[in-house]
């Protein structure tokens, strides 16, 4: 079994974000991600492989593989193409969450966006409330 890449590091989440998003607009897109993740988790951000910001962490076991390991609650990443937003679970009993989001495309359990402006916040912060509680009844209770 292959071991996962994507794990948290101590690399510098602003100087990430200064380096790593291509627009002024991304840059404070994601400045203001962080703000609002963190004011709602009361977790720090943290590094998780070479491009996600997460908040939280929890450890999972795959159901279908005998793969285990540690992921963040929530996150971002300030992609070149958009902002992939790592805030919903991907079950059909959770779509009615994005109904009030605003402008954006959706991924097996990934939210891209042009930019913050684009979605209601409120409506985002109900998608992330409802993932975070999800995930910590499926996997217990939240770390740093």
């Amino acid at each position: 079994m292959s071991e996962i890449k994507t794990k948290q590091h101590d690399q510098d989440v602003f100087e990430f974000i200064n380096t790593f998003a291509t627009t002024d607009q991304k840059r404070q897109d994601s400045l203001e991600l962080v703000k609002l993740m963190q004011d709602f988790t009361g977790h720090p951000p943290k590094m998780w492989g070479p491009t996600m910001i997460g908040f939280g962490m929890y450890h999972y076991k795959s159901e279908r593989s005998k793969q285990e390991g540690d992921w963040p609650l929530i996150g971002f990443s300030p992609r070149k193409a958009a902002i992939s937003l790592y805030v919903y679970t991907g079950n059909p009993e959770h779509e009615y969450l994005l109904k009030d989001l605003g402008k954006y495309k959706v991924g097996k359990a990934c939210i891209y966006i042009k930019k913050l402006s684009d979605i209601d916040q409120e409506a985002l912060k109900r998608l992330m409330r409802v993932s975070i509680d999800f995930l910590e009844e499926k996997y217990g209770r939240a770390s740093e």
